[in-house]
């Protein structure tokens, strides 16, 4: 297999541990610090996450189009 079959097969996960992975140690350095932290600082942290919700909601044959597949001109 070439890299960019298996980036493809592997790499939605691969993204979605590392988003993970950003959520969980964010949440620990909140609850662990004595800092406190205001509502500000998580807001990008939230739009991403509904960001990638949108994504996700998106199906590839939605944005797949070619806008001279049909209702050609002849002239």
């Amino acid at each position: 297999m070439e890299l960019g079959e298996l980036w493809a097969i592997f790499g939605p996960g691969v993204a979605g541990a590392v988003f993970g992975a950003g959520w969980w140690f964010w949440i620990d350095a909140v609850v662990c610090s004595s800092v406190n932290v205001s509502f500000i600082h998580y807001l990008p942290g939230i739009f991403a996450s509904i960001a990638a919700l949108m994504f996700n909601c998106v199906r590839k044959e939605d944005i797949d189009y070619s806008p001279y597949d049909e209702g050609e001109w002849r002239v």
